[in-house]
Protein backbone atom coordinates (compact mmCIF):
# COMPACT_ATOMS: atom_id res chain seq x y z
CA UNK A 1 0.00 0.00 0.00
CA UNK A 2 3.61 2.41 0.99
CA UNK A 3 3.07 2.87 -2.96
CA UNK A 4 -0.57 4.05 -3.32
CA UNK A 5 0.10 6.64 -0.49
CA UNK A 6 3.38 7.50 -2.25
CA UNK A 7 1.36 8.48 -5.18
CA UNK A 8 -1.25 10.22 -2.87
CA UNK A 9 0.93 12.14 -1.33
CA UNK A 10 2.97 13.38 -4.24
CA UNK A 11 -0.13 14.08 -6.41
CA UNK A 12 -1.38 16.34 -2.84
CA UNK A 13 1.86 18.27 -2.92
CA UNK A 14 1.74 18.93 -6.52
CA UNK A 15 -1.89 20.30 -6.63
CA UNK A 16 -1.44 21.95 -3.62
CA UNK A 17 1.49 23.73 -4.47
CA UNK A 18 0.97 24.58 -7.97
CA UNK A 19 -2.54 25.25 -7.78
CA UNK A 20 -1.88 27.17 -4.24
CA UNK A 21 0.57 29.21 -6.17
CA UNK A 22 -2.29 30.11 -8.35
CA UNK A 23 -4.34 30.98 -5.89
CA UNK A 24 -1.85 32.50 -4.09
CA UNK A 25 -0.73 34.77 -6.92
CA UNK A 26 -4.79 36.05 -7.38
CA UNK A 27 -5.11 36.78 -3.60
CA UNK A 28 -1.51 39.28 -3.46
CA UNK A 29 -2.45 40.86 -6.75
CA UNK A 30 0.70 39.16 -8.45
CA UNK A 31 3.40 38.84 -5.81
CA UNK A 32 3.99 35.29 -7.60
CA UNK A 33 3.63 36.19 -11.14
CA UNK A 34 3.08 33.59 -13.77
CA UNK A 35 7.08 33.31 -14.25
CA UNK A 36 6.32 31.87 -10.18
CA UNK A 37 4.09 29.75 -10.78
CA UNK A 38 5.38 28.11 -13.49
CA UNK A 39 8.24 27.36 -11.49
CA UNK A 40 6.21 26.26 -8.90
CA UNK A 41 5.03 23.74 -10.78
CA UNK A 42 8.36 22.18 -11.94
CA UNK A 43 9.93 22.87 -8.71
CA UNK A 44 7.59 20.66 -6.72
CA UNK A 45 7.82 17.80 -9.13
CA UNK A 46 11.20 17.72 -9.16
CA UNK A 47 11.17 17.71 -5.36
CA UNK A 48 8.14 15.07 -5.77
CA UNK A 49 10.19 12.90 -8.05
CA UNK A 50 13.51 12.54 -4.98
CA UNK A 51 10.83 12.40 -2.52
CA UNK A 52 8.69 9.51 -3.76
CA UNK A 53 10.26 8.05 -6.87
CA UNK A 54 11.96 5.17 -4.96
CA UNK A 55 8.69 4.05 -4.01
CA UNK A 56 5.96 4.61 -6.62
CA UNK A 57 7.75 6.26 -8.91
CA UNK A 58 6.18 9.17 -8.57
CA UNK A 59 3.91 9.11 -11.46
CA UNK A 60 2.03 12.07 -9.94
CA UNK A 61 -0.79 11.82 -13.71
CA UNK A 62 -3.14 9.96 -14.28
CA UNK A 63 -1.91 10.30 -17.89
CA UNK A 64 1.55 8.87 -17.19
CA UNK A 65 0.32 5.98 -15.14
CA UNK A 66 -1.61 5.04 -18.57
CA UNK A 67 1.30 6.20 -20.57
CA UNK A 68 3.70 4.15 -19.05
CA UNK A 69 1.08 1.02 -19.31
CA UNK A 70 0.44 1.85 -22.78
CA UNK A 71 4.48 1.47 -23.06
CA UNK A 72 4.75 -2.22 -21.33
CA UNK A 73 6.68 -0.50 -18.41
CA UNK A 74 3.90 -0.95 -15.86
CA UNK A 75 1.02 -3.98 -14.72
CA UNK A 76 -2.05 -3.32 -15.41
CA UNK A 77 -3.77 -4.37 -12.33
CA UNK A 78 -1.78 -1.26 -11.01
CA UNK A 79 -2.98 1.34 -12.92
CA UNK A 80 -6.74 1.73 -11.16
CA UNK A 81 -5.30 1.99 -7.68
CA UNK A 82 -2.78 4.36 -8.74
CA UNK A 83 -5.66 6.75 -10.75
CA UNK A 84 -7.89 6.46 -7.66
CA UNK A 85 -4.82 7.46 -5.33
CA UNK A 86 -3.75 10.32 -8.03
CA UNK A 87 -7.12 11.57 -7.51
CA UNK A 88 -7.98 11.42 -4.12
CA UNK A 89 -4.55 13.52 -3.37
CA UNK A 90 -5.62 15.90 -5.59
CA UNK A 91 -9.18 16.42 -4.17
CA UNK A 92 -7.59 16.69 -1.14
CA UNK A 93 -5.21 19.19 -1.70
CA UNK A 94 -8.12 21.18 -3.60
CA UNK A 95 -10.49 20.95 -0.71
CA UNK A 96 -6.99 22.19 1.67
CA UNK A 97 -6.56 25.55 -0.81
CA UNK A 98 -10.98 25.78 -0.09
CA UNK A 99 -10.49 25.83 3.74
CA UNK A 100 -7.74 28.48 3.42
CA UNK A 101 -8.80 30.59 0.59
CA UNK A 102 -12.68 30.37 0.61
CA UNK A 103 -13.38 33.29 -1.36
CA UNK A 104 -11.13 31.80 -4.70
CA UNK A 105 -13.34 31.28 -7.13
CA UNK A 106 -11.35 28.99 -9.24
CA UNK A 107 -9.07 27.73 -7.12
CA UNK A 108 -6.30 27.38 -10.10
CA UNK A 109 -8.43 25.47 -12.49
CA UNK A 110 -7.55 25.29 -15.75
CA UNK A 111 -9.26 27.25 -17.90
CA UNK A 112 -8.82 28.26 -21.50
CA UNK A 113 -7.62 31.72 -22.80
CA UNK A 114 -8.91 31.18 -26.21
CA UNK A 115 -10.84 28.69 -28.01
CA UNK A 116 -11.13 25.09 -26.45
CA UNK A 117 -9.62 23.95 -29.80
CA UNK A 118 -6.40 25.82 -29.31
CA UNK A 119 -6.25 24.83 -25.76
CA UNK A 120 -7.09 21.10 -26.73
CA UNK A 121 -4.35 21.16 -29.35
CA UNK A 122 -1.90 22.97 -26.93
CA UNK A 123 -2.82 20.45 -24.05
CA UNK A 124 -2.25 17.56 -26.39
CA UNK A 125 1.28 18.59 -27.49
CA UNK A 126 2.65 19.49 -24.02
CA UNK A 127 1.94 16.15 -22.57
CA UNK A 128 3.49 14.10 -25.94
CA UNK A 129 6.76 15.83 -25.52
CA UNK A 130 6.13 15.55 -21.30
CA UNK A 131 5.82 11.83 -21.53
CA UNK A 132 8.65 11.35 -24.62
CA UNK A 133 10.97 12.88 -22.17
CA UNK A 134 10.01 10.80 -19.31
CA UNK A 135 9.83 8.18 -20.62
CA UNK A 136 13.61 8.71 -22.04
CA UNK A 137 14.77 9.27 -18.30
CA UNK A 138 13.20 5.91 -16.55
CA UNK A 139 14.12 3.09 -16.39
CA UNK A 140 10.57 1.24 -15.70
CA UNK A 141 8.34 2.98 -13.79
CA UNK A 142 11.36 4.48 -11.22
CA UNK A 143 13.40 7.38 -12.27
CA UNK A 144 16.61 6.88 -12.87
CA UNK A 145 19.77 9.58 -11.69
CA UNK A 146 20.03 12.27 -10.51
CA UNK A 147 19.02 14.43 -13.58
CA UNK A 148 16.19 12.65 -14.10
CA UNK A 149 14.46 14.57 -11.68
CA UNK A 150 15.89 18.10 -13.09
CA UNK A 151 14.67 16.81 -16.76
CA UNK A 152 11.00 16.36 -15.91
CA UNK A 153 10.52 19.07 -13.14
CA UNK A 154 12.37 21.35 -16.17
CA UNK A 155 10.03 20.46 -18.93
CA UNK A 156 6.93 20.59 -16.67
CA UNK A 157 8.74 24.03 -15.50
CA UNK A 158 9.13 25.25 -19.65
CA UNK A 159 5.74 24.26 -20.62
CA UNK A 160 3.92 26.01 -18.42
CA UNK A 161 6.22 29.41 -18.77
CA UNK A 162 5.32 29.62 -22.15
CA UNK A 163 2.00 27.76 -23.01
CA UNK A 164 0.34 28.33 -19.11
CA UNK A 165 -1.13 31.75 -20.35
CA UNK A 166 -3.15 29.88 -22.82
CA UNK A 167 -4.22 26.57 -21.89
CA UNK A 168 -2.95 26.47 -18.56
CA UNK A 169 -0.63 24.06 -19.34
CA UNK A 170 -1.97 21.31 -17.12
CA UNK A 171 -0.77 18.19 -18.57
CA UNK A 172 -2.40 16.18 -16.07
CA UNK A 173 -6.25 15.28 -15.56
CA UNK A 174 -6.15 14.76 -11.86
CA UNK A 175 -4.22 18.38 -11.42
CA UNK A 176 -7.33 19.64 -13.63
CA UNK A 177 -9.85 17.92 -12.32
CA UNK A 178 -9.54 18.56 -8.28
CA UNK A 179 -9.55 22.48 -8.88
CA UNK A 180 -12.85 22.01 -11.48
CA UNK A 181 -14.61 19.29 -9.15
CA UNK A 182 -14.16 21.51 -5.67
CA UNK A 183 -14.46 24.80 -7.52
CA UNK A 184 -18.09 23.77 -9.55
CA UNK A 185 -16.22 24.99 -12.63
CA UNK A 186 -16.90 21.93 -15.27
CA UNK A 187 -17.09 23.95 -18.47
CA UNK A 188 -14.38 22.98 -20.16
CA UNK A 189 -13.12 19.80 -17.93
CA UNK A 190 -13.47 17.48 -20.97
CA UNK A 191 -10.18 19.52 -22.99
CA UNK A 192 -8.09 18.66 -19.90
CA UNK A 193 -9.09 15.69 -19.76
CA UNK A 194 -9.25 14.10 -23.11
CA UNK A 195 -6.25 16.12 -24.31
CA UNK A 196 -3.35 14.68 -21.87
CA UNK A 197 -4.73 11.32 -22.31
CA UNK A 198 -4.09 11.58 -26.01
CA UNK A 199 -0.73 13.23 -25.81
CA UNK A 200 0.39 10.72 -23.48
CA UNK A 201 -0.74 8.00 -26.13
CA UNK A 202 1.46 9.70 -28.62
CA UNK A 203 4.48 10.30 -26.49
CA UNK A 204 4.70 6.62 -25.91
CA UNK A 205 4.08 6.42 -29.94
CA UNK A 206 7.08 8.79 -30.29
CA UNK A 207 9.47 7.43 -27.88
CA UNK A 208 8.98 3.92 -29.60
CA UNK A 209 9.74 5.25 -33.21
CA UNK A 210 12.59 7.20 -32.41
CA UNK A 211 14.38 3.74 -30.13
CA UNK A 212 13.03 0.95 -32.38
CA UNK A 213 10.83 -0.15 -29.47
CA UNK A 214 13.42 -0.17 -26.63
CA UNK A 215 11.08 2.94 -24.63
CA UNK A 216 9.03 0.60 -24.51
CA UNK A 217 10.96 -2.82 -23.45
CA UNK A 218 11.15 -1.86 -19.85
CA UNK A 219 10.09 -4.55 -17.41
CA UNK A 220 6.30 -3.97 -15.97
CA UNK A 221 6.66 -3.14 -12.14
CA UNK A 222 5.48 -0.52 -10.21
Amino acid sequence: MKKYFAELLGTFALVFAGTGAIVIDEVTHGTVTHVGVALTFGLVVLAMIYAVGDLSGAHLNPAVTVGFWLARRFPAQAVLPYLLSQGVGALVASGTLRALFPKSDLLGATQPAGSELQSFVLEFVLTALLMFVILNVSTGAKEKGITAGIAVGAVIGLEALFAGPISGASMNPARSFAPAAISGHWQHLWIYLAAPLLGALCGVGACRCAHEGECCAGQKRA
